[in-house]
């Protein structure tokens, strides 16, 4: 095994937490406070946070505002991912998309089967980038956001993790626009 040399610090990420909810309230979005909770609980910054109705164009709106803001790094949406006719984050990430980073969501879905089985092909949980900023999509269920921080986000938004990150990357994720 090859040995790789220095030590790389921690670099808090500032990160906006978005929940698409025809019912939601701040008051009772456990999936939004179980994303911000783990947020700032590692040492990133909550950069913002809101709800939305399932609406694509609404979506699409903030999605536009908070990656044209140089202080967000990151957005993580819960809801809006599954199948019914209101469930258009998806739609919405698209409208907005650079590069599709599918890894994430055959990872998650991947991760997600190991507890719901074949359920989990109801999800359309998936990740992209836009003018450099990485945007992640989860379902609306405080498991689900648990899993994708848990096993999967948390460990790719840490610098210091081996052998690659998402953070080494950001310098250069602009690099075509140079």
């Amino acid at each position: 095994m090859s040995h790789i040399e220095g030590e790389r610090s921690f670099i808090p990420l500032r990160i906006a937490v978005v929940t698409v909810s025809d019912t939601r309230t701040l008051s009772d979005d456990k999936s939004g406070d179980t994303l911000a909770q783990r947020i700032e609980g590692v040492g990133h910054i909550l950069a913002a946070r809101e709800i939305v109705k399932d609406d694509a164009d609404i979506i699409e709106i903030l999605l536009k505002r908070w990656i044209g803001d140089a202080d967000i790094d990151v957005v993580i949406a819960t809801g809006g991912t599954g199948l019914t006719g209101r469930d258009v984050t998806p739609e919405a990430f698209q409208r907005v998309c650079e590069k599709d980073i599918p890894g994430f969501g055959e990872l998650f879905r991947w991760i997600s089967y190991q507890k719901i089985k074949t359920s989990t092909i109801q999800s359309r949980a998936m990740a992209i980038l836009a003018n450099g900023t990485y945007l992640f999509a989860l379902p609306g269920s405080t498991g689900a956001c648990k899993d994708a921080w848990d096993d999967i986000l948390v460990h790719q938004f840490d610098a210091r993790t081996r052998p690659c990150n998402m953070v080494e990357l950001m310098p250069r994720l602009n690099e075509h626009l140079k």
